[in-house]
């Protein structure tokens, strides 16, 4: 059973308007805004599971930054249901930074690109610790 209303093709969302004709927004757009709209939530620090962040690392150093990372859209005709997975940074209140999340997710969708945001999942799959990634390990030979 779908989460929202019936898509209207398999590339995008059609919105009514006041004039004549369609306009159709890409599920990829959906996934850019709910991915901008996370990152900038005090305590995320990552989006995407272990290797979406191993494969972000590479775009990063190409300058090619995927801004959908982690981000699964659903996208009816109207409404939008949104999956993300997300990395917290510690001592975040985890709980605390869901929230917030889900708010900045379902408010610029919602704002920017006009629909009805009916469900944001979250799964939270890591906790970034202050240093974990500049601390080289030391080798236990020489």
């Amino acid at each position: 059973m779908s989460r929202v209303d019936h898509a209207a093709n398999a590339s995008g969302t059609n919105l009514d308007s006041s004039t004549t004709g369609k306009t159709t927004i890409a599920d990829g757009v959906v996934s850019k805004v709910a991915g901008i709209a996370a990152r900038a939530v005090p305590g995320v620090y990552a989006l995407g599971g272990g290797g979406a962040r191993a494969m972000g690392a590479l775009r990063d150093a190409f300058n090619a930054t995927d801004l959908s990372q982690g981000i699964k859209v659903e996208v009816g005709e109207t409404q939008a249901a949104i999956d993300l997975t997300l990395v917290v940074e510690y001592p975040a209140p985890i709980q605390e930074v869901c929230d917030n999340v889900r708010a900045s997710v379902s408010g610029a969708i919602n704002t920017l690109v006009g629909l009805e945001v009916v469900e944001v999942n979250i799964a939270v799959n890591d906790v970034h610790l202050p240093g974990e990634e500049s601390t080289p390990e030391e080798s236990r030979v020489s």
